[in-house]
């Protein structure tokens, strides 16, 4: 079965505040239709994760950096953020999908 190009997921916490808040609802793009020129483009941009050793549980990260020890993302909200910080780099196949619009907020 073939998986939606674009999908939905809600904003649980405060480690994207304030770009995103707890309550909003983001769209965003499946990793299929990322941009086939790599994953540089998506330096400075928010991204869906889900990290190897937490499947099922998709986190909100913005991408830091991306360099020979995989990708570094971060919260925006540093004091409230779990992430590259603490875990180090994560892996190209746990990148789910770029976020494009928040369509509700709180």
């Amino acid at each position: 079965m073939a998986r939606l190009p674009y999908r939905t997921i809600a904003v649980s916490g405060a480690s994207m505040s304030p770009t995103y808040n707890d309550g909003d609802w983001l769209l965003f793009r499946t990793v299929e239709l990322l941009n086939a020129s790599g994953l540089r483009p998506l330096i400075d941009k928010v991204v869906v994760i889900e990290r190897e050793s937490f499947p099922g549980v998709l986190l909100i990260k913005r991408v830091i950096r991306i360099d020979s020890s995989g990708i570094w993302v971060e919260g925006d909200n540093k004091e409230a953020s779990t992430d590259s910080r603490n875990w180090g780099a994560i892996t190209p196949p746990e990148i789910r999908g770029r976020v494009l619009l928040r369509y509700r907020g709180g």
